[in-house]
């Protein structure tokens, strides 16, 4: 019966040789394509954000509303603003307003949260970004397609999770 040697070091072989060195330039290949693709890459959408008081925020969301409200679906109101700063809340288990933009127009998404931490993502657009209490994040984003996007929240937040279901509605 053949045993196994007790070194277990022995100089690497032409093939294994071959094998690391082409592991080790592909690592290093994609690391430098992270920076490279964060600043080259299209995917990014443009994003500022500032500190805000849940209070503030919710005062400006509520002004928005009473200013641009159209309709309400299920107790949640829709609005129609015109291409601009226009405003969503993330709170316990509801996204609001219901959002009705136009394709084509350039709006800037103020987001945030009024008591957890949520995940939004724009569905199917895949746009994932996270509302966390105290900021307020501005999202520049002009849609290019008109129909009716679910938002979605992505990072668990407690009992009614998943019942976190928005809407967001592009008109032609």
């Amino acid at each position: 019966m053949f045993s196994p040697q007790r070194i277990w070091w022995k100089p690497l072989g032409r093939l294994e040789r071959s094998w690391l060195i082409i592991a080790f330039v592909w690592c290093l290949f994609l690391t430098a394509m992270m920076p490279i693709w964060y600043f080259l890459g299209r995917q990014n959408v443009p994003t500022t954000s500032y500190r805000v008081t849940p209070q503030q925020f919710s005062q400006l969301t509520t002004d928005f509303i009473a200013q641009y409200k159209v309709d309400e679906e299920k107790g949640i109101p829709v609005v129609a603003p015109p291409p601009g700063d226009i405003y969503l809340i993330g709170r316990a288990w509801e996204w609001t307003p219901i959002l009705k933009l136009k394709k084509g127009e350039t709006y800037r998404l103020h987001l945030s949260s009024l008591d957890f931490q949520h995940g939004f993502s724009l569905q199917p657009a895949n746009l994932n970004f996270m509302a966390i209490p105290g900021y307020d994040y501005v999202i520049t984003l002009t849609p290019t397609q008109s129909g009716e996007y679910s938002i979605v929240c992505n990072e668990y937040c407690f009992v009614g999770h998943h019942l976190m279901v928005g809407k967001l509605i592009v008109t032609e």
